[in-house]
């Protein structure tokens, strides 16, 4: 017998741009495994059509038309108390530490900028859907930034911990970072052993995301 296709990760879309909005779901509905079951261009059509639809993902702008600069983050943190389990992905313009962090604060899985590739995009999406984290290469790197200036002396992690973290967080295998440092799968499978001790995390996708949960901002 055929094996049955998995269920299509269900996803709503919210941009205050509707053809943001267009463009994203042509996008995205050439996945098979994706599907665009809502939209939402203001914070309370976002709480509306994700209380209908009940999706997997919600790929939430952090600016929407009816608020101020960062209205989406509210929307994320009643999102995130209203349906525990929910992926917020954060797609926006703004490339700002505090409001990579604040976003993760506030419940989001991952964060990406709008001028990502759409390979990336959908990589941050399969990921978010799976109760993983995503974050581009610069939201990765606000994190490390982050994560470098408050973990106290003993648990700090090293300079070459940092460069394994930010290659984590955009996805790369363990043979893939080794290629990337020059160093040995090996020497890189101990250094993402200790910085996962130090994060106190299980799963390699959740390192970045962890390191805001240590009391460090």
């Amino acid at each position: 017998m055929p094996r049955a296709r998995p269920m299509p990760v269900r996803i709503v879309l919210v941009d205050d741009h509707s053809i943001m909005r267009q463009g994203l779901r042509a996008v995205l509905e050439r996945e098979e495994d994706l599907r665009v079951v809502g939209e939402a261009g203001t914070p309370a059509d976002a709480i509306a059509a994700v209380a209908a639809t009940r999706p997997h993902v919600v790929l939430l702008d952090l600016k929407l038309s009816s608020g101020p600069q960062t209205d989406g983050l509210e929307v994320c943190r009643r999102l995130c108390a209203a349906h525990p389990g929910i992926g917020v992905l954060v797609l926006t313009t703004f490339a700002e530490d505090r409001l990579v962090v604040e976003s993760v604060q506030a419940g989001a899985r991952g964060y990406v900028v709008k001028d990502v590739d759409t390979t990336e995009l959908v990589r941050a999406i399969r990921a978010v859907s799976r109760g993983e984290s995503a974050f581009d290469a610069r939201s990765a790197s606000a994190m490390v930034r982050s994560l470098s200036g408050g973990v106290p002396d003993r648990e700090r992690l090293t300079e070459r911990e940092l460069d394994v973290l930010r290659l984590l967080a955009r996805g790369l295998s363990n043979r893939a970072i080794g290629a990337e440092l020059f160093i040995s799968e090996t020497t890189v499978k101990f250094h993402v052993g200790n910085l996962m001790r130090k994060l106190m995390v299980s799963r390699r996708a959740e390192a970045v995301y962890a390191a805001t949960k240590l009391g460090l901002l």
